[in-house]
């Protein structure tokens, strides 16, 4: 995913020190050429070779320490970087980066780079939101700069609240969101469902589907990469939220239905990506249903949201999705010109190595005017491709 990429990244000190070698880990794994700088401080919690056992480069941390080539090592790395990582970023490096303060080899090196620069932060919830950082923040936000929002929970401090640095997945899956993506939706609204609705049967049971909604999720994080304003309605997924969007937790068809309509009115993009039940029980037990040698289920619809939306959508985009198990292009046809939506996104559920609980997937785009097959990749891939044909669009 990430072959002929070149990731630098940059490790303060701060406790949250340690997610980073699973970050590294991770980048590593996806195919990028991982180089690591750490602060003298980021030593003192984790030590130098662990990173570079796990890069398979030198990890640098003096500035004026032997260099392992003739070039100006910080110039080297800032020109064959594609992406600078900062995890954990603290509020001091923050603020140097902020104030043009360059007197370390991460700092000195963010300056020198053009590439993209991305600071996850993690610190003591009155630090981050102190009034100063979050001044830096901002100042570096409108420079171009990319922050992955820290989570809420309890912290190394002893405190709770804002400041958590997110899963090292998380902070991985965010940041290749940002290094593929073009800043192309700065301005849009844009309104994404994921996961399967579970329709109760009694206080225990529930009929579902089988959607782990990474495919919404993916989309979600590829939207706000692109600079989009994004409200993400989710069905209940194992899932970690997607850093910076707005996550609205839902269980039913009934319960979705009334989220998206609630929000509808003020979206440029509605992308409808979750598995939403077609019926629903006729009636719910109050008491848990007993076992018997038969038992009858009557079903009945539930409202079509995609097709609501279509009679409604006025100038918005919107794309719905298809899992088929056979005549794939066939049915999604159908269904695009049912719902009246600008494309579908089809995509074969009975393909072993896609789909359900995979990070990869394997679509087809149908619009009226073409359909374009979008060969096996990773749920991101998929979700930069599909906006990517929302952008045309909008153009």
């Amino acid at each position: 995913m990430l072959k002929n990429k070149t990731i630098v990244v940059g490790i303060t000190g701060g406790i949250a020190a340690y997610k980073a070698v699973e970050v590294v880990s991770r980048l590593k794994k996806l195919g990028a050429n991982v180089h690591v700088i750490m602060t003298e401080a980021a030593t003192k919690f984790v030590q130098p070779l662990t990173f570079r056992s796990l890069s398979h480069n030198p990890v640098i941390v003096d500035m004026f320490g032997e260099p392992q080539s003739w070039d100006v090592e910080h110039i080297s790395l800032a020109e064959k970087a594609d992406m600078f990582l900062v995890v954990p970023a603290t509020a001091n490096l923050i603020g140097k980066v902020a104030n043009g303060i360059a007197d370390d080899m991460l700092s000195t090196t963010i300056m020198a780079t053009t590439a993209k620069v991305v600071f996850s932060p993690a610190m003591n919830v009155n630090m981050y939101q102190n009034s100063i950082v979050q001044k830096n923040i901002l100042s570096l936000k409108e420079e171009g700069y990319r922050f992955i929002e820290p989570d809420k929970g309890y912290l190394a401090c002893g405190t709770e609240g804002k400041g958590r640095l997110p899963a090292p997945e998380e902070v991985v899956t965010t940041s290749v969101a940002y290094l593929l993506s073009p800043l192309d939706l700065v301005g849009k609204k844009v309104l994404i469902t994921a996961g399967g609705t579970q329709e109760d049967l009694d206080p225990v049971r529930y009929l579902g589907n089988r959607s782990s909604g990474k495919m919404g999720y993916a989309l979600a994080r590829v939207a706000k990469a692109r600079g989009a304003e994004v409200t993400l309605i989710s069905a209940p997924t194992q899932l970690n939220k997607p850093s910076g969007v707005k996550v609205i937790n839902v269980r039913t068809a009934a319960e979705m239905y009334q989220q998206v309509f609630k929000y509808q009115e003020e979206q440029d993009i509605i992308v409808m990506a979750a598995a939403v039940a077609d019926y629903t029980p006729e009636f719910t037990a109050k008491d848990k249903i007993k076992k018997s040698s038969k038992l009858t289920l009557e079903l009945e619809r539930t409202t079509d949201i995609l097709a609501e939306l279509g009679n409604n959508k006025g100038d918005q985009i919107l794309v719905g999705f298809a899992a088929e198990s056979n005549d794939l292009v066939v049915n999604a046809q159908k269904k695009l010109k049912k719902k009246s939506v600008d494309f579908i996104v089809a995509n074969d559920i009975s393909a072993q190595d896609t789909g359900f609980a995979s990070d990869f997937n394997q679509v087809v785009i149908i619009s009226k005017a073409d359909h374009i097959e979008v060969a096996k990749a990773t749920k991101l891939q998929v979700a930069d491709r599909i906006f990517s044909e929302i952008v045309k669009i909008l153009d």
